[in-house]
């Protein structure tokens, strides 16, 4: 440093607004200090301190976000940029605001799902990290404790998706991007039970999240080939007006839009999805459900919007065919499954669908459509997930259709709520799904795109039939003798079942004040 300065070199300080970026400051800062309690806690006590870390970070993050809000420029800000920088890395604007809001309350109905351990005697997790062998297996799945690794990866993930659907620019999405994505690996692989499903779930999603990440990775180096730059608006205004060979271009943008495709499990490069969702320990399953996809989503709308929208005559077409396929998959193979949480993960896929709808509808309604939808849906699945875990065999949690059987004759409640849940995902009335469809739908609609909305509209009719299977199975089919029992839920999965319940019912009931804040203004830059 000293003979950088005496060589005339010039030490130039980053402009940032910390008050903009305090909640993934928290966010991140609390993952670090769960770590340090990982390391120096006796084990006995780490579990009730990483709990309360982790739900204190995402409440202090939530409070700094709403103070934030209150003074936060109309048209928003950019921050961490260099002296006499255009632009910054992050943008904290209208969407990245509302992005935000949505994933800390998904954060903590997740958090809420991971801590509990009443549901399964010790936790969802694995008790002792290097577990091999069947038998070995077996006795860790009578222990207790749990390994409490899990809170930390799940905060840094949470802070690598705020990062990303805020990014900037194309290299700070990258990074953010491996952030979210490296927990997720290993959180996939530390089921309690069904341990070879589980690791199996975890190497299938690092070895094709490897290949998304190197796609988007090489489509980057494209983009900065054709513009000189990674920032989303020098692309923009690169491709605006250029004498420039359009090849590095749309192939750049092809591969970056693949790269965000994989993440939010949109056919046809959703092939890791099924099998993750059924194989990761069920709050995993649903945390990459609910706040992975509404990360994904909402870095695919800034980078739609701001460094690919004057192009975007070009790739519509393109992302039009995709939102069909991955529509077409989620609800026909939807129809084949046995198991709830392959069920649930066909669903994830048709949904995609919807939303990739809303994301090239280059509209203000398109943009607030498809953020609402995003916060209607990860409510929805966070309970439905949640449900799902209640019932449970010997070995563990009872996924296959079967078991659910005459449900409604043992557990009512708990049949009810599901019902109500899997009304809300095929779109009826009074629910959240109804709205965030009639959003996403009418945007298409006036944006010209009356074909596609029709073929969601089959898409959707299609799709409500394996949801109303599952409710004639529960409530019109006789129970099996020795039937899977219902586990009465602990506080924390009851608090995260009720939130994602409750939400789902206002926001069908009075959106209005959601939508508002969803359509509150456009993108930074």
């Amino acid at each position: 440093m000293q003979h950088f300065l005496a060589q005339g070199g010039d030490l130039t300080v980053p402009d940032i607004n910390y008050a903009a970026v305090l909640p993934v400051l928290i966010v991140f800062g609390a993952a670090a200090i769960s770590v340090l309690l990982e390391a120096f806690l006796p084990k006995h006590r780490r579990w009730s301190a990483q709990v309360g870390v982790s739900i204190a970070a995402i409440i202090g993050a939530g409070v700094a976000l709403v103070a934030y809000i209150g003074n936060a420029p109309a048209g928003g800000i950019t921050t961490f940029r260099a002296a006499e920088a255009t632009g910054g890395a992050l943008a904290v604007d209208a969407p990245a605001l509302f992005l935000w809001g949505t994933l800390l309350a998904l954060g903590l109905g997740c958090v809420l799902l991971i801590a509990d351990r009443s549901v399964e005697p010790g936790g969802a997790f694995i008790s002792q990290a290097g577990m091999t062998g069947a038998t070995q297996t077996r006795i860790q799945a009578q222990v207790t404790g749990m390994q409490t690794e899990v809170f930390p990866l799940t905060l840094f993930a949470l802070g690598g998706m705020m990062t990303f659907c805020a990014s900037n620019d194309l290299l700070t999405m990258f990074i953010a991007l491996e952030v979210l994505s490296l927990p997720l690996y290993l959180m996939c692989g530390l089921a309690r039970r069904r341990r070879l499903l589980s690791q199996e779930a975890a190497v299938k999603y690092f070895l094709l999240g490897a290949f998304a990440s190197a796609f988007f990775l090489f489509g980057l180096s494209l983009l900065y080939g054709y513009a000189g730059s990674v920032k989303l608006a020098d692309i923009a205004n690169a491709a605006a007006g250029t004498d420039r060979s359009d090849t590095l271009l749309f192939a750049g943008v092809g591969l970056v839009v693949v790269g965000l495709l994989f993440k939010g499990s949109v056919g046809p490069f959703h092939t890791w999805t099924p099998d993750v969702y059924q194989g990761a320990p069920t709050p995993i399953t649903a945390f990459m459900a609910a706040c992975t996809k509404v990360a994904a989503f909402g870095g695919m709308l800034r980078v739609l919007f701001v460094a690919f929208e004057p192009t975007s005559w070009e790739w519509e077409s393109a992302l039009w065919a995709v939102a069909v396929i991955s529509m077409a998959i989620g609800a026909i193979l939807g129809l084949t499954q046995r198991d709830l949480k392959r069920m649930i993960a066909y669903s994830s896929i048709a949904h995609a669908g919807f939303l990739v709808i809303g994301a090239i509808s280059l509209t203000e309604n398109g943009l607030s459509g498809t953020l609402f939808y995003l916060l209607a849906y990860g409510f929805t699945t966070i309970a439905v997930f949640g449900v799902i875990s209640l019932v449970r065999d010997s070995k563990g949690e009872a996924t296959d259709l079967s078991a659910w059987a005459g449900l409604a004759r043992r557990s009512p409640l708990v049949a009810g709520v599901f019902t109500f849940l899997l009304l809300a995902l095929a779109g009826i009335p009074l629910t959240s799904g109804f709205i965030g469809k009639f959003a996403v739908f009418s945007a298409a609609f006036a944006d010209g795109k009356a074909v596609l909305v029709v073929i969601a509209l089959v898409a959707s009719a299609v799709a409500a039939f394996f949801y109303l299977r599952v409710v004639v199975l529960m409530y019109f089919s006789e129970p099996a003798a020795e039937g899977p029992a219902v586990t009465v839920p602990g506080a924390f999965t009851t608090a995260a079942i009720t939130l994602g319940t409750v939400v789902t019912l206002v926001l069908g009931v009075v959106p209005g004040f959601a939508m508002d804040w969803a359509g509150a203004g456009g993108f930074a830059f």
